[in-house]
């Protein structure tokens, strides 16, 4: 009896559930590439080129391994461009008795899949993605009869049962987080390591050459594409940030420098979200550094967290409060996104520095994702679909299921505190301590009011006048709201008329 294997475009592992058991001579393997899943968001032109040029290398390791594999190039003249008709394409060449794939990663897929019986005629069998570190059901038992999930509390389970930073039962160093660690600001002077990029091989530049005929209108640049699209080349970009980020990662994580988007941080993302590298291998990878000497544990831990922590966790939110997630809009946030998220045309130097990476690497580090381009979202009152829509069309780690819960639930606080007990909202101040943004800018940071002043300045206070009944009843908001308690009303008018004069001539 013949299974059809279904392999997707982020699951690129050789120790998928959907591969095991498989019997090599009689089951079959079967990748698509389809027109539907590179353009249902306009994606970034390395992001594409990205998740096609992985999928046809890990095409050819299987192939080398005896395994039969169908596979549907972008390009192939028969090619019907949807999941659903190349699947029935497939069981009429490969007559099946039955579909196996590993459970797909978004929402949209899944529905997709829970169709796929009725269509074939066939039973379509759905495997758990173990892969992770919480399964669906674990996470969904961690956050049932809880008033408040906070990510805190499910990465120490997650440490404890994983023994990931462990000293017996006690977290490494005694105490769970050294965040307070890592605000450092960069040092004038100081130097990023250069980071190691991988030129394309043959196959990769045939995908590039593809992406720039059929996608030509797509946002972002392919000059600068040197993402790792083999197993072997995420190892090779493992090891080489363990060398040479790891160490000063946690000092300065939350920092960002004008022209220099890397820094200290992974670049990990994509080949982990792609299932080039796994979770459990890369927090291992990082500890056995701690634990040799070799990058201080205030780095280890911080970096352990965004895997274990953050990444398990925003997948727990996402399955578990989809599909009503998706609409959330605590905020009642209305406003069209600016067009200078597309071009970078805009006189405000943080937003330029982090849009313009972007557009030339399909990467910005996630203080830029959050207290850049998301804070000004937040404070501008973008609508949270069309700002969400974006994180997900440009970043080449950008995937539903890890985008979504950290757009709407922490850049932009769309679902009203269910992931954040705060919004992330800040003025200018910010950006001007943890970067060198604010030194070239046509604003002036120190400038509270008035045509030089920096916009997040007036931004940040029109976003706390107009949503006080909102938010002035949380504990993590006291402060800002004791200080602006004290504002007489016209200070209070004039600041909402700067705001307004500023987001009435966005576009």
């Amino acid at each position: 009896m013949t299974a059809l294997r279904i392999i997707l475009g982020d699951q690129l592992s050789l120790d998928l559930s959907a591969l095991d058991d498989l019997e090599p001579g009689r089951d079959v393997v079967l990748m698509m590439e389809v027109m539907e899943e590179n353009t249902y968001v306009r994606h970034h032109k390395q992001k594409i080129v990205l998740v096609l040029a992985a999928m046809r290398h890990f095409a050819e390791t299987l192939r080398q391994r005896g395994l039969t594999v169908d596979y549907v190039g972008l390009d192939a003249s028969d090619n019907t461009d949807s999941f659903a008709t190349e699947i029935q394409r497939a069981v009429a060449r490969h007559r099946p008795s039955r579909i196996v794939l590993t459970e797909p990663s978004e929402w949209r897929v899944q529905a997709m899949v829970e169709g796929w019986q009725a269509l074939t005629g066939l039973p379509v069998e759905v495997r758990s993605d173990h892969r992770f570190f919480a399964s669906r059901a674990r996470f969904a038992a961690w956050a049932s009869g809880r008033q408040g999930w906070r990510m805190e509390y499910f990465y120490r389970e997650m440490r404890r049962e994983h023994g990931l930073l462990m000293e017996g039962d006690r977290p490494a160093g005694g105490e769970w987080n050294y965040d307070r660690e890592n605000r450092k600001r960069l040092p004038a002077g100081a130097v990023s390591p250069a980071r190691r990029r991988f030129l394309p091989d043959e196959t990769t530049r045939e995908v590039i050459a593809l992406v720039e005929r059929r996608f030509p209108d797509h946002f972002g640049e392919l000059q600068e594409f040197g993402w790792p699209v083999t197993r072997s080349d995420a190892l090779r970009a493992l090891g080489d940030f363990v060398e040479h980020g790891l160490p000063h990662f946690g000092d300065f994580q939350d920092a960002m420098k004008a022209d220099t988007p890397f820094l200290f941080h992974s670049l990990l993302a994509p080949a982990l979200n792609l299932g080039l590298l796994s979770p459990r291998e890369t927090c291992k990878a990082a500890e056995d550094a701690w634990r040799s000497g070799r990058a201080p544990l205030n780095a280890v831990e911080g970096f352990v967290r965004q895997i274990l922590g953050w990444r398990e966790y925003v997948r727990g939110v996402y399955w578990t409060l989809m599909p009503g997630y998706a609409d959330q809009n605590a905020l009642q946030a209305t406003r069209d996104l600016p067009a200078f998220y597309w071009t970078g045309a805009t006189d405000m130097r943080c937003l330029r520095e982090a849009i313009g990476s972007t557009a030339r690497y399909a990467y910005s580090h996630h203080i830029q994702r959050l207290m850049v381009t998301g804070n000004f979202a937040l404070l501008a009152g973008i609508a949270p679909r069309q700002i969400e829509r974006w994180y997900l069309a440009v970043y080449a780690d950008a995937f539903e299921w890890v985008e979504m819960p950290n757009t709407l639930g922490m850049a932009v606080f769309a679902d009203g505190g269910q992931m954040a007990s705060k919004p992330y909202a800040a003025s200018g101040a910010y950006i001007d301590r943890m970067s060198d943004f604010c030194a070239g800018c046509t604003y002036d940071v120190k400038q509270k009011t008035g045509p030089k002043a920096c916009p997040f300045n007036y931004l940040y206070w029109a976003f706390l006048i107009r949503q006080k009944e909102r938010l002035s009843g949380s504990p993590r908001m006291a402060m800002p709201y004791r200080n602006l308690a004290g504002w007489p009303r016209e200070r209070k008018a004039k600041m909402l008329a700067e705001a307004d004069a500023f987001l009435n001539q966005l576009n």
